[in-house]
């Protein structure tokens, strides 16, 4: 009995079938995990890259503008920077869009705002006129005593899968440009 125990032991020694089969079976998951990890990656920071493409060409459009932007043409813009987020939705994207006075002394206020989320195009923003604006310190210096434009741009990412996270993530960029032409600019209707 001893020596058929002995023989037994000394052939599954000698047999590595299974090994390949059990070592794929130890690492699917990980290769898995890999996987699907890579792609929500890939995904959140093409979605934020989007998002800060949007601020910039929003704010860069208007600022652009001689003294004056007609209401139909801030529209058409915010309808130009939601196509940026082909292939995703650009429905849940908020775009707003201040103008701002910085004083010589540097403080800095509102002087019109703009939104644009879900199609719909707003008055009612998150600024009023006459708030002051938090403007970065930098922005703030150069330009004292002339106007700034500051485009936002925000989402909320909900993961793919949710496997990993499934958490939203709050996605927000901003972009800040001077007036190209100098002076302010104004709505008009």
């Amino acid at each position: 009995m001893r020596l058929f125990f002995t023989n037994l032991l000394a052939r599954l020694r000698r047999n590595d079938a299974g090994a390949a089969a059990v070592e794929f079976a130890l690492i699917i998951p990980v290769m898995f995990a890999v996987y699907i990890g890579s792609i929500e990656a890939s995904s959140l920071i093409s979605m934020d890259r989007k998002i800060q493409s949007v601020a910039a060409a929003i704010g860069d459009l208007v600022a652009r503008s001689d003294e004056r932007i007609a209401t139909a043409t801030l529209q058409d813009y915010f309808l130009a920077a939601s196509g940026i987020m082909t292939p995703y939705s650009s429905q849940p994207v908020l775009q707003v869009v201040t103008s701002v006075a910085v004083s010589p002394s540097g403080v800095a206020t509102v002087t019109w705002s703009r939104q644009y989320q879900d199609g719909a195009y707003s008055t009612s923003t998150p600024y009023s006129v006459g708030d002051e604006y938090p403007l970065p310190a930098e922005m703030t210096a150069i330009s004292l005593g002339r106007t700034v434009i500051a485009a936002e741009a925000s989402y909320s990412y909900t993961p793919l899968y949710g496997i990993f996270f499934n958490q939203p993530v709050n996605l927000y960029r901003s972009s800040f440009y001077m007036p190209r032409f100098g002076g302010t600019i104004t709505i008009t209707p």
